[in-house]
């Protein structure tokens, strides 16, 4: 007995692989598949210059970020790489380039654990008002360079980069002298008391800390207002076209102080969450020397900002840095390796987007002399 298929059936087929089609080209031919790709093919190159077996070298790697010894410290470096690149992200949505995290994260840090360690409240309310604390200092504090740049027309990618260093300097001042927890030899504070602590959980063999939780909810309410809201309609007009947004009632002056006082809230919540988490104190330049902001930046630059984009490359990264770990142990192949990785991939995305962008400006000037 034949079988047979309905017209209808087919006709379905075919227009569910018409609607997915050009998605599946779009993605395999993407400017972030080719750099992803490109850069592997050039680690396997050195992995074999080196002598290593690129298999084994890349299967310890693997194993490394996502194995059961591995998985946690991937969620954990994860969560300030993640809500960095989300911070800085926001901004950049609209054209606005932060560089004054680590300004924002270091202060949103001292405020959380200064809350942490004075408040009279019961532990929760305590724990609430350091993350708050936190939110409160990162986001005035980049407010003070959107107004530079407001009133008085100082850009905003140097006032924010050149304000981080009298924070981190501030926060150095007080770790080292009044706060400096008594008879330490490390410049340090006290640890938080136990009730301010961020809770965390098992699932299988990952220990999450509910900091993973929060940066998980900032992701669905960007992706979310990034998609569904006027607002966020607005921050990708003015980042497409600022005079088209201009000139459609969008005040930018104001959106330049609401996105810059978000972004810098993040990454003062970012700081909080690290200070109410493992070691529970602020340490002298624990939270600059992980270059944490700068790895969030390159992941936002590398998903254009795009909410879900950015939280994979961020995450992308923070399992290659720890997977670099485990591929020296495993193998001895230096885990310099995967910092290589890193700027590879952003020197052939930025080599292919280019590419793209000089072809379609050639598409372009050909249709108009046609």
């Amino acid at each position: 007995m034949s079988r047979t298929t309905s017209p209808v059936v087919k006709g379905e087929r075919g227009g569910l692989w018409t609607a997915i089609a050009p998605r599946l080209r779009g993605l395999v031919f993407s400017p972030v598949t080719f750099a992803l790709a490109a850069g592997l093919a050039l680690a396997v190159v050195i992995l074999l210059a080196t002598g290593a077996n690129p298999l084994t070298a890349i299967g310890a790697l693997f194993v490394g970020a996502f194995g059961e010894d591995g998985i946690s410290d991937t969620i954990s470096q994860a969560i300030p790489i993640v809500g960095l690149a989300i911070a800085l992200a926001i901004p950049l949505r609209a054209g606005l380039v932060n560089l004054g995290g680590e300004g924002q994260l270091v202060l949103g840090a001292m405020a959380a654990v200064v809350t942490g360690l004075y408040s009279p409240f019961p532990g929760f309310v305590t724990l609430v008002l350091a993350l708050v604390a936190g939110m409160v200092a990162g986001g005035l504090y980049a407010c003070i360079a959107a107004l530079g740049e407001i009133k008085f027309g100082v850009p905003l990618l140097v006032t924010s980069l050149l304000l981080s260093y009298p924070a981190m300097s501030f926060a150095s001042y007080l770790v080292r002298h009044p706060l400096r927890e008594e008879g330490s030899a490390l410049p340090q504070t006290q640890r938080v008391p136990a009730e301010a602590h961020l809770a965390s959980f098992d699932i299988g063999p990952a220990h999450i800390s509910v900091g993973a939780v929060l940066v998980l909810v900032v992701i669905v309410l960007f992706t979310v207002s990034d998609a569904r809201t006027p607002g966020g309609y607005e921050v990708r007009m003015t980042g497409l076209g600022p005079r088209f947004a201009a000139y459609a009632g969008v005040n930018r002056n104001r959106l330049t102080l609401r996105l810059l006082f978000i972004s810098g809230s993040l990454a003062g919540m970012v700081g909080a969450i690290l200070m109410l988490g493992f070691p529970y104190r602020f340490i002298d330049g624990a939270l600059i020397t992980p270059a944490y902001v700068w790895t969030g930046l390159m992941a936002a630059l590398l998903a254009a900002a795009a909410p879900v984009g950015t939280a994979i490359a961020a995450a992308f990264f923070a399992a290659l840095s720890v997977g670099g770990f485990g591929m020296e142990r495993a193998t001895e192949v230096p885990r310099e390796l995967s910092a290589v990785l890193q700027a590879v991939i952003i020197v052939f995305l930025a080599a292919r987007t280019g590419m793209f962008r000089r072809k379609r400006q050639r598409d372009t000037a050909n249709g108009d002399e046609d």
